[in-house]
């Protein structure tokens, strides 16, 4: 099969695009013909070496892939030959990843593709549908009517958040960058977008809420600005943090305390099958339905891999803001 891999970590150009072996399913995955995958900045972690995480060799980057299944190996209930599956957490703790034209996957972390709903589409919602689904629900129990505030409402995990947070009746605010991508969270129901280049946040987020502050804070950002996110939230609110894993800032520990706040740090890929798996439910209902629609930025064909990964690390390390939404990679034959 042709594939993205790697033999040592390093910058996008450690990656090599070229073949390796089909990978045999064993007890309890399935073979999935892989139709498209999605780029993630955890994936560029784990390829530069910055998260030092167990790898074979060569080793295949990429958390999230939607396709066909073709082969089921032994013990698998879920699954036949000709399902369409979407699913994440590959490319982790040792597994394989999904930039390459098939990938071995336990069940467990695979879920059906709704009628309707495109590869692409799945693999976009992948990571980042189940990331924010944790954080708001599991970690923040979020609520119709409450007030959430993410930043960045056009990136991967923000444009999900600000989505999810609207299906279930929450009043959203978020922040974007240009014109264009607060016309696009407007769209998806956001009822204050505020650009970060010239808005005041602070004031506007607590003229917004009369005063008190919001529900829920989710913070996407690699350097939090603890200041900020106490004084905006309100008495017995809650914080999500799930970015920053080499930041140290500053936190005002009186001002938290004296609020009643409470804050909720996770890794995505810490949570359990079930766990994840809710939420796939949640997401492909949403899919099915409309109301959830996935933010696609720039698409790949495999055999760029590299370029994809290059494009992501811009934006994510040096914020160079020329990507709005996910970045999709697609084995070359699907797109000849």
């Amino acid at each position: 099969m042709k594939a993205a891999y790697i033999e040592e970590t390093g910058g996008p150009d450690v990656i090599r695009y070229g073949e390796l072996p089909d990978p045999e399913p064993s007890e309890g995955e399935v073979l999935v013909e892989v139709h498209a995958a999605s780029i993630n900045p955890v994936d560029t972690y784990i390829r530069s070496g910055m998260i030092n995480m167990p790898m074979p060799k060569p080793f295949i980057p990429g958390c999230d892939l939607a396709g066909v299944v073709r082969r089921v190996g032994p013990g698998c209930r879920r699954f036949r030959e000709g399902d369409r599956v979407w699913g994440s957490n590959q490319g982790l703790l040792g597994r394989q990843g999904t930039l390459a034209e098939y990938a071995a996957v336990r069940e467990e972390w695979l879920y059906p593709i709704p009628e309707g709903v495109s590869f692409e589409q799945a693999a976009a919602a992948a990571l980042v549908g189940i990331t924010a689904h944790l954080g708001l629900f599991r970690c923040a129990g979020l609520r119709a009517e409450e007030v959430l505030y993410v930043n960045g409402g056009t990136g991967g995990v923000g444009s999900m958040v600000v989505q999810m947070g609207k299906i279930i009746g929450a009043k959203v605010i978020t922040t974007v960058g240009t014109e264009e991508k607060a016309r696009i969270c407007s769209e998806w129901g956001a009822d204050l977008v505020l650009n970060y280049k010239h808005d005041d946040i602070e004031t506007e987020v607590l003229r917004f809420t009369d005063g008190q502050g919001v529900h829920v804070w989710y913070e996407t950002q690699r350097e939090p600005l603890f200041d900020r996110i106490v004084h905006c939230t309100r008495l017995r609110g809650r914080i999500v943090i799930m970015a920053g894993r080499e930041a140290r800032p500053h936190f005002p520990v009186g001002p938290f305390y004296v609020k009643d706040l409470t804050m909720y740090g996770f890794a995505m890929f810490n949570a359990s099958p079930d766990e994840q798996r809710v939420c796939a439910e949640d997401i492909n209902r949403w899919l099915a339905s409309g109301q959830l629609k996935p933010l696609i930025g720039r698409t790949f064909p495999l055999s760029q891999a590299a370029e994809a990964h290059r494009l992501q690390e811009e934006n994510t390390l040096r914020k160079a803001g020329t990507l709005m939404g996910k970045i999709v990679v697609v084995p070359d034959r699907f797109l000849a």
